[in-house]
Parts: C-alpha cells; structure tokens; sequence
C-alpha cells in the first residue's frame, strides 16, 4: 500500500512539473531531439498548451495556460529587443553603404534614376509614372492598358510584371502627408531597406524557435550582418524583385516553423495558418519566379510526409496554403495564364490526388513500404507533367518555355544555340556557386557550425524516417510504447529545417542566384547547432560530462563567445567599409539620358539592349522595343530580332526588322560591340552568330556546320558610313560610348524624293 501511494504521488508530480527531475529551462522535451516518438510530431487532436518560444506546454505545466514568471518575461523582452536592434542595424548598414556608395544624396534626378541600373530601372519607372499620373484611378489605368514598354503592344502590365509593391507604395506615399519632406526616390528605397530589418527579424525568430535560445536569434543576426555580400545585394540592386519577396519568404518559413512545433493549441495553429497564408501570398505577389521557388518547399513538404513526419492535416494544410496564395495572385495579376500552368499547381494536385486514392500506402514492413514509396513518387511525378501538358496545351501558355530550356541545358541533357537559354547560362548569376563564396562564410566561423549541425541532423532525419517507416502502423499499446522507447525522435519543425536548408543548398550550388535564399536561412540553422542541445548533448556525452549545469553553461558561453569574437574582429573592418566614401560617375550615359530628354520627340520609338532601355524609360518616357522582363515568348522573340543590330546582317534586313517593330532610333553600345567581358562564346555578338549560324569572332574553334557570314557587323560597319548604310540610317548622337541613328522611312518609289530634315543637333 505504502509503494502505491508513492507511485501516485510521483505520477501527480510528473504530471504539473514539480518533479526533481523535470527538464531544466532550456532542455525541456520541446527543445530536445533525443527522446521518445511522442515528440516526433503532434497529434490529431492534441490541443495542450506551449509557449512559442520557450518551449511546449510539457514544461509549463497542465492543460491551463502556462505561467510565465517575470524571469521569462524578462529574458523574452531582452529577446525582442535584441532582435529589433540587429533589425535596425541591418537596415542602417545597407542604407549607408547605398549612399556612401553613389553619393546618392548629392545626385541630380537623372544620375539618381540611371543608378537603378537594368530591370531595376524598369520596375522603379512604374512607381515613377503613378505618382505622376494626374490621379490614382489614371495611374492605374494607364498601367492596365500600357503602350509604352512595349511599341506597337497594349499590355496589361499588371497581369505580365509583378509590380503591385510599386502601386501600393505610390499610393501610400500620395496619402500620407510626407511630400514636404520626403522625396519619392527615398520613401521608396527606405521601404525596401526597412524589408532588410523584417528579413533580419523573421530569421532571428526562427533561429530562437528551434533552439529555445534567443542567444541563436542573435548569433543569426550578426552572422547574416557581417555575412552581407552573400545574403543580400540589395544596396545596389534596390527594385529587384527578390529583394521584395525574400523578407517574406523568411517570414513564411518562421510562420511554418511555429506550426509544425509540437502541442499547439488550436487558436495558435489557425493563427499560424493565417501567417502562412498572408506570407506566402505576398511572397508570391513580389516575385515572378514564386512557382519555382513554391515547387522546392512543395518537395520538402511531400518528402516529410512520405517519411511520416507530418499528420494528415498538416500536410493537406501546407498544400492548401500554397494553391490559396498563388491562386490569390492569380485573380490579382488578371488571371495570369502562367500561373495556373505553374508545376507546383500541377504537382500539388496530383501529390493530393494520389494520397486520397492510395489509403494503403503507410502500412507494412519497412522494404514493402520503401516499394510502395517508389511507385507513389513516379505515380505523382506522371500525373504532375501530364496534369502540366494539358493546363499548358488548354492555356497556349509558351511564356516560360525559356526557363525549361535553360534548365534542361544547365542538367546537361543536351547542348543548345537556343538564343534566350544561352543568356542565361553564360551569366554569371546563373552559374554555379564559386567556392570562394565558402571560404567568406567559413572566414565569419559560419560554415564550420553548419556542417556540423547539418551532418548531424540530416543522419538523425535518417534514422528516424528509418524507425518511422519500419514502425508497423496499429499494433497492442505495449508494442508502439516499446517501440517508443527506442525511437531518435526528430521534432517536425526541425526537419522541416533540415530539408529546407538541403534544398535550397543544392538550388544555390546549381544557381548562384539563388544562394540569397540559402545563406540567410544557413545562419538560422547554424545558430540552432550552437545554441541548441543536439550538438553538444552527444559530446558532452562522449566525454562523461553531460550535466543539466554544464550543458546549460555551454550553450550560453559558447554563442557569447563568439559573438564576442566576431564583434572584435569583423566590427571595426564593418564600420570602415560603411564609411568609405565613393561617387557615382558615368557621364556618357548622363549626356545620352539628356539628349533623349531634349532633342526627340516624347513619341519616340527606342531600340537598343534591354538593359539599357530600362534606363530610357525611367530616365526619359520614351517607348520601348523590348525591355529586361523577359517572361513572354513574344518579347523574346522580338528581342533576338532586335539585337540583330549587333550580328552579322544587312543594313536592308536591319532596318526592315527595326521598322517593324516601329523604332525610330537605335542605341548601339561599344560595351556591346566590341565585348570583352566574356569569354568566346558568351559574347552577345557571339550567341547571336551561333544562333543565326555563322563562325564567331577570334581565334578559337567553331562547330563543322557553321559558315561564314556574307555581311560585315552591323554595329561596326555603320560607324564609317557607306552608303547602303546612311540611305537608311542617320548618326544623331555620339560619344565614347553610346552611337545613335535616327531609322528613316523608305520612300515610295512612285513619290518624289524629299529631303529628310537632319535631327542632328
């Protein structure tokens, strides 16, 4: 009787947490990753209470709302605090090093438009033209029924750009009353710098809910900060469309990374979904390659379900999030054909599909399942690209046919000379990841930490996918408790995690452009390792010290450490290169952008290189030929057309293509012209030889089915003016860089000849 009662007075402990032996602050079950099954994921219907950040409602206490003494209170207001600080800071950095940079503040209006340099200039010019549109309603109109990017096109820039952010700011700032002392260039560049601080927030967040530290959200912080030129270019790549997605892309995965935390109750998970959903639309919303990026997180969220990480509705949930964000653009972009013909549309719907019809598939020994595993994958991945081929087929989309190109050449499944693929591979951004890119973010002791905690999780992943498939579904209640006991649990947050960075690590390697996806997420994780317990519990371990005391010790000591020691050492060189003073200077194309603006007609048509033309169009209103946004097959085409300029051709075939296109001058560039930036091959002229089939310039081998041009180039051979080429061209305007012609009207043979007045000026 006497050992009953004990027994029942230890259970009560056990149950409200008054046991001497319950976890410490810090390693309570929602923070450990070495322990039972029944933390490898909620629940159906477990609905106990937890503390976001400092762990789940195991450590609080009962079914009612845990307490939170004013220690907690305390240490989570030092936390956010911190993280608005490094927020700020992050922020300040960026715009110094933007104005110390350029000199911005000291610019004239054409100098501050022409440092928006390619599509940057592009997208800003739309901000531009809404606030000097006479009223909303005629910005936005004129936005919809557009006929300046494109000449001889109305288009609907709303449906085909991912411009909504330039709207809405346009709109805010005429609202506000700020006009007095705030310019427009600078409510606009504040903006996106300020995204730098909920960029910077959202990783600490995520950091701190992982670990239960927000020691890792601080050490996520500094890590990103000093990390700069490999987590974000936005101090000189202000407009571009990353730089306006990824801060809620980040936010997205915090927003998950608190759903999939043990125990929530259900006002925190619907709160959650909410946060999903308005995170991952206006990531969707900001950037024309959300499907993309959409379709790597759809992977992670179907392998963590066929590895049984996550409860049915879990999975249904992140799905349905995904499709609602997308289809909610979709209704805002005026039913935007690409993205109803998105993959990640098609994959969702066939992964929900076959799940619903195969009730079997999470029953049997490990080898039947690992089989009915294969089968499931290549029964989803058919139905993806056949529910893909006839939205594509239905909707006569082409538009991101030259996406699938670039990527079917950059797997190596065949060469190609097609045209648009070729510049995307022979750019740098769409390379793969140079290693000097490692050796930075070892120089910040960021990549040590991470490939440990990397190699350390993803082996635990393993093994728990491993017990979890081989765990027999149903079974007596001894049999799973026994099973239980011997289960390496992985929580589903953190393989969420796991997953997120190996993903997105093999895209940033495959694609330096996306390593700004990457790199901020790596700090996260990277302060997990540190602060978290995985790392050290098994070293402590193995060196017969392992005690709640000096575990705790170490995880404290050790982020401070190198807090401390990154401050020392990266803080001083950090503040010299804030302060280090430069100026923006490019006088040609200031002269250029000048005599556009004063010497032709506001209805002038422009050709000339889609970088540059962006320019133009910010700087001076003119009408474009083609323009950076390259996400429509006839604006590709018409581009190659354009950029004939710079290849072998006739001046007859020349100015029959520019007429067509309704050009009244034409821009060519020596930087063009005469190329050195690349190598043989990846020259602009070079591409457009291969794909017009003639032998390229310089020494070097040439494919055996290529011939020699019968024209010279076009961009040199006007410079010395023969005759066939001053019949149908004009030189208007020169200087060391830019040479423009004014593109002449044929004359009827049947009218009398008539002398074209000169625009020379």
């Amino acid at each position: 009787m006497e050992l009953r009662k004990r027994l029942k007075r230890n259970k009560l402990k056990h149950k409200f947490g008054l046991s001497q032996d319950a976890p410490a602050e810090g390693s309570c079950s929602s923070n450990m990753m070495l322990g039972t099954a029944r933390s490898h994921g909620p629940q159906e219907g477990d609905r106990r209470n937890v503390s976001l950040f400092g762990g789940s409602g195991t450590c609080s206490g009962s079914g009612n709302p845990p307490r939170w003494p004013w220690g907690l209170r305390v240490s989570m207001a030092t936390g956010l605090l911190l993280a608005v600080l490094l927020a700020v800071t992050q922020a300040w950095c960026v715009n110094s090093l933007h104005e110390n940079l350029l000199w911005f503040s000291q610019l004239m209006e054409v100098e501050r438009e022409i440092s928006f340099r390619t599509e940057c200039g592009l997208y800003y010019s739309y901000y531009k033209q809404m606030l000097q549109a006479p009223s909303i309603q005629e910005g936005l109109s004129d936005l919809i029924h557009d006929n300046l990017t494109e000449s001889k096109r109305t288009i609907n820039l709303l449906q085909r750009m991912n411009i909504y952010q330039e709207v809405f700011l346009s709109v805010l700032y005429r609202l506000l009353p700020i006009q007095s002392y705030l310019e427009p260039v600078y409510f606009y560049i504040y903006t996106v710098f300020s995204l730098q601080a909920v960029y910077v927030i959202a990783l600490y967040l995520t950091a701190w809910l992982l670990s239960g530290s927000w020691l890792a959200g601080a050490l996520t912080g500094v890590w990103y900060i000093l990390n700069r030129v490999d987590t974000t270019r936005v101090e000189f790549t202000i407009s571009l469309r990353e730089n306006w997605s990824l801060p809620f892309l980040a936010l997205q995965v915090t927003a998950i990374t608190c759903y999939l935390r043990p125990q929530l109750t259900a006002l925190q998970q619907k709160v959650m979904v909410w946060l999903m959903y308005v995170t991952t639309f206006c990531f969707c919303l900001t950037w024309q390659f959300n499907q993309f990026i959409l379709l790597v997180q759809a992977l992670i969220i179907y392998t963590l379900d066929c590895i049984d990480f996550l409860t049915t509705t879990q999975v249904t949930t992140l799905y349905l999030v995904q499709v609602c964000g997308l289809l909610s653009v979709w209704l805002l972009q005026f039913c935007n054909p690409m993205i109803l013909g998105s993959l990640v549309l098609s994959f969702i719907v066939a992964a929900l599909f076959i799940r619903h019809c195969q009730s079997g598939l999470k029953t049997g020994s490990l080898m039947a399942r690992l089989g009915k595993l294969l089968l499931h994958t290549a029964m989803v991945l058919l139905l993806t690209f056949t529910i893909n081929y006839l939205a594509k087929k239905v909707l006569q989309l082409r538009s991101d046919e030259h996406i699938f190109k670039f990527i079917k050449s950059k797997l190596a499944l065949g060469q190609t000379r097609d045209f648009d693929a070729s510049l995307y591979l022979c750019e740098e951004a769409f390379g793969l990841l140079p290693l000097d890119t490692l050796e930075r973010l070892a120089g910040t002791l960021l990549l040590y930490p991470y490939i440990l905690t990397l190699l350390l999780l993803s082996g635990m992943l393993v093994v728990s996918a491993l017990q979890n498939l081989s765990r027999a579904k149903g079974g007596s209640a001894e049999e799973r408790k026994g099973a239980e006991g011997r289960v390496v649990a992985l929580r589903p947050d953190v393989a969420y995690n796991v997953l997120h960075t190996l993903f997105y690590g093999l895209l940033a390697f495959s694609t330096m452009r996306m390593k700004y996806i990457w790199t901020g997420h790596m700090c996260a994780v990277a302060a997990y390792g540190v602060c978290g317990t995985e790392l050290w519990t098994p070293l402590l371990t193995t060196v017969r010290c392992n005690s709640k005391v000096l575990l705790r010790l170490v995880r404290y000591a050790v982020p401070l450490a190198m807090i401390a020691c990154l401050y020392y050492k990266f803080w001083p060189k950090l503040m010299e290169e804030v302060s280090e003073l430069r100026e923006f200077y490019d006088p040609d194309t200031v002269e250029l952008m000048t005599w556009i603006s004063t010497k032709t007609p506001k209805g002038a048509v422009f050709a000339g290189s889609m970088q540059l033309l962006a320019g133009v169009k910010l700087c001076t209103g003119r009408v474009l030929t083609n323009h950076p946004h390259y996400e429509d097959k006839d604006l590709r085409e018409r581009t190659r057309q354009v950029y004939q300029v710079y290849a072998r051709q006739s001046p007859e075939d020349v100015h029959e293509i520019l007429r067509a296109v309704g050009a009244d001058y034409v821009v060519l560039e020596n930087s063009i012209c005469y190329e050195r930036r690349h190598r043989r091959g990846c020259r602009l002229r070079d591409l457009l030889d291969l794909a017009n089939g003639h032998i390229m310039d310089g020494p070097g081998e040439n494919d055996p089915d290529l011939v020699p041009a019968s024209h010279p180039r076009f961009c040199e051979a006007i410079k010395t003016d023969p005759a066939d080429y001053t019949a149908l061209f004009t030189r208007t305007f020169q200087n060391k860089t830019f040479h423009v012609y004014r593109v002449k009207k044929k004359r009827k043979k049947s009218a009398k000849t008539l002398s074209e007045p000169s625009a020379t000026q």
